[in-house]
Parts: C-alpha cells; structure tokens; sequence
C-alpha cells in the first residue's frame, strides 16, 4: 500500500506567488519514498532553487535550474552542503525548463544516491553524500508553488 501526503498551497483557484522561499520542516522523506512538486515558473526567472535535506546547513540535494545566472545559461547545478560547506558542483545540460510554463520534478532519496525526474521523464541522478536516510527539511524558492505531493 502506498502512503501519500499532499500539500496544495493554491489560494482560490490561482497559485500562490512567492515573494520569499517555502520550507518545510519534519517532512520525513523516507528512503526509496517520492516528493513531487508542481508549480510555474515566472516569465522573467532567472532560477529556481529546490532543496532537499535534514535542516537548511545540512542540504542532501540543491537542485537549482538557472536560465541566465551566475554565468550558466540553460544549465541545472546540482550540489549538497554539509553544515553550511558546499561540496562540488553538478552540473547538467539537459534542461527541460521553460519561463513562464508550468513545471513538475520529482525526487527521490534513496541509501547512496537521489533521482531527479525531469519534465519529459529524463532521469538524474545524484549521490547521496551526507548518508542521510530521511529527509526533514525541504525549501523552494524562485517559483510560484501549486502543489507538493509525497509518494
């Protein structure tokens, strides 16, 4: 059987526009378990960032697709930081975002790496370097958020 737990964050019928970033805390994503999230992303984004992790210092996958910023263009930087030390970057190519469309990524945390499912269904994958076997803590930022689902 299958658990699930969904959170949708609309506001009578229209997405919920951020001005700061979205956490959640005691999540408790669990090994080989699923958090999808939809949302759209804004006509003039730059980036957007996801973060998956125990706390914010202790971040397992940042997954930060970045149209025009910080000198990459059309790329997906993949990182994780251990008590607020970033560790080496990822990169990634394939970029399947669009401003100003709707969007949805699911990832997936499992013992020694984590998937990342992409619009279009390319998966990706990323090591698991703090070892952690649930995840707490998730933060969005940089995106209108419609909904966050756990499978």
């Amino acid at each position: 059987m299958c658990n699930f737990v969904t959170w949708n964050v609309r506001g009578l019928g229209n997405p919920v526009k951020l001005k700061k970033k979205m956490e959640v805390y005691n999540m408790i994503l669990k090994l080989g378990e699923w958090v999808k999230i939809t949302g759209i992303i804004p006509p003039d984004a730059k980036q957007f960032v996801i973060n998956l992790g125990k706390d914010s210092s202790n971040i397992v996958l940042h997954f930060n697709p970045r149209f025009n910023y910080g000198g990459f263009v059309n790329t997906i930087v993949y990182n994780s930081q251990k008590a607020g030390s970033w560790g080496k970057e990822q990169r990634e190519t394939a970029f399947p975002f669009k401003q100003g469309e709707k969007t949805e990524i699911s990832i997936q945390l499992d013992q020694d790496h984590l998937t990342t499912k992409l619009p279009g269904g390319q998966a990706i994958k990323f090591p698991n370097r703090l070892g952690l076997k649930a995840a707490p803590y998730l933060c969005m930022d940089g995106f209108q958020v419609e909904s966050v689902t756990m499978e």
